[in-house]
């Protein structure tokens, strides 16, 4: 028995850095939106009581290291008997990316495990399980818009407007360690407006473009994304920014027809017109 599930990918509308806890993890004030950019998983159940990993990316580790794998190792502990599975993932989602593209094959590894092995979970277990595995995947699992806090496990959905978006991948990436050390170095000041902007974000598409934020673009100070999000203005978007810790930026659109038109003005070789769902 196989199961074949959408990993969708997301964006970051808005990403702040709120402190650094005691264990060395920061919390983070977050607006996160799925877009319509996904990676394709198929999860067959197998007899041996192990996982096995499968991956059209060559540069994509099959071993422990994927978090499939350890989505499965989860699983697997919670359900507490035998469940082999044999994983086999098509990616769409740029790596190394910011696009949340490892947590979301995480989150839907988990959920296709939990639907064949008889749904011995419920949604809200599963999601608080996968937080296990990155602060993005409880997210990944529930989709739509959500204020995200902590270090990503503090979900709450909200309504935003429907728009589509430009998604730029350079072929460069941006080290998201780096950063943080730059920010434990000298801890920038939590950005005001979070609260405004929640309350706004679902007005239209221009309201959800003005007050994108992340403090990466300020961590990094790295010019090359400054250029792209210029470029997509340029080319017709509402407003740009980066997502996650990089290295894509987006920019918005009012509409995916909008969206697709502004491609061909865009130099970069990396790039999707998708909507927000």
């Amino acid at each position: 028995m196989s199961l074949t599930v959408k990993a969708y990918a997301k964006i970051n509308l808005w990403l702040d850095i709120t402190d650094r806890r005691e264990d060395g993890y920061h919390t983070l004030n977050t607006v996160m939106r799925r877009i319509d950019l996904y990676d394709g998983i198929t999860v067959t159940a197998a007899a041996s009581d192990t996982a096995v990993i499968r991956c059209d990316d060559p540069a994509v580790p099959c071993d422990g290291c994927n978090i499939a794998y350890k989505a499965w190792k989860l699983f697997r502990k919670m359900y507490g008997r035998p469940f082999g599975a044999d994983i086999d993932i098509t990616k769409h989602i740029p790596l190394e990316a910011g696009l949340g593209g490892s947590s979301t094959d995480g989150a839907a590894v988990l959920a296709a495990l939990n639907e064949l092995a008889g749904r011995p979970f419920t949604n809200e277990r599963l999601t608080a399980a996968g937080a296990e595995l990155g602060a993005d995947v409880p997210f990944c699992m529930t989709g739509g818009t959500a204020v995200c806090k902590g270090i990503g496990e503090e979900i709450h959905p909200i309504y935003c407007a429907d728009f589509a978006a430009v998604i730029v991948k350079p072929d460069f990436s941006c080290l998201t360690a780096k950063a943080y050390r730059a920010y434990d170095n000298a801890p920038l000041p939590v950005k005001a407006g979070f609260g405004d902007y929640i309350r706004t974000v679902g007005k239209n598409a221009g309201a959800a473009a003005q007050g994108l934020y992340n403090v990466f673009e300020k961590l990094y100070n790295d010019p090359r994304i400054e250029e792209i999000k210029q470029e997509l203005v340029s080319a017709g978007a509402l407003n740009s920014c980066m997502t996650g810790s990089g290295s894509a930026v987006f920019g918005i659109f009012p509409t995916l027809s909008d969206a697709q038109s502004a491609l061909g003005k865009i130099s970069c070789k990396t790039k999707f017109a998708v909507n927000a769902l």
